[in-house]
C-alpha cells in the first residue's frame, strides 16, 4: 500500500531514544498508522459531510486520541 501524500511517518524510537530498527516491527507500525490515518479521514469526511462542523471533527478527534490507555504503563 502506498502512503497517501508520500507522507513518512516518524522514527521511531523508546522510551530511552533508542531507534526501533527491527525492519518488521517498523512494518507493522507503518501498516497501522496508514490504517488509522486511512479511518479517521474517511469519519472526518462523513462527519462533514452531515455537516457537523470542522472544528469540532477536528476537537473529537483529538480527544479520541488523548483519551487512549497504555495498558503497558511501567511502574517506577
Amino acid at each position: 500500500m502506498n502512503k497517501p501524500n508520500n507522507e513518512a511517518w516518524p522514527r521511531w524510537v523508546r522510551d530511552d531514544n533508542s531507534v526501533v530498527s527491527c525492519t518488521e516491527k517498523v512494518k507493522v507500525m507503518t501498516e497501522n498508522f496508514d490504517e488509522i490515518k486511512q479511518i479517521a479521514q474517511d469519519a472526518f469526511e462523513d462527519g462533514l459531510l452531515m455537516e457537523v462542523s470542522e472544528a469540532q471533527m477536528r476537537e473529537a478527534l483529538h480527544h479520541l486520541v488523548d483519551a487512549l490507555v497504555n495498558p503497558y504503563q511501567k511502574n517506577h
